[in-house]
């Protein structure tokens, strides 16, 4: 069975590029357009093997999301990298400290989009 990735990003056009080039990798893909949905697509489907999650969005940021999962003891090892045109090195640390497991800075490699995925959740089925 494929690992089950949920892209969590305000622009269609960034889930689109994502969960193609995932898709194409062989992994299950679900999407959410802000923190907030991203939230409530993990309580809805606790088969979520990763989430990759844009740091600028409206209605919940991905750092507050992120702190929000890390809090919740049920997805509190969920692997979340973040995806994002922010390479501020304290941006970084603070999401590294809050408990992501990866930066990846757009505009993204699909070759480095995937090894990020493989290193994290395995090869897909």
């Amino acid at each position: 069975m494929a690992a089950k990735i949920l892209i969590v990003d305000d622009s269609s056009t960034i889930r689109h590029q994502v969960g193609t080039t995932l898709a194409g990798a062989g992994y299950d893909v679900i999407e959410a357009a802000d923190g907030a949905q991203g939230l409530s697509a993990i309580d809805a489907q606790r088969d979520i093997a990763l989430v990759i999650c844009d740091l600028n969005m409206p209605n919940m940021n991905g750092l507050e999301m992120l702190l929000a999962v890390k809090a919740d003891p049920r997805n509190a090892r969920l692997p979340i990298v973040m995806l994002t045109s922010e390479a501020k090195a304290d941006l970084i640390q603070q999401a590294k400290r809050s408990g992501a497991k990866g930066w990846v800075v757009k505009p993204f490699k699909p070759d480095q989009l995937l090894s990020a995925v493989r290193k994290i959740v395995g090869a897909s089925a």
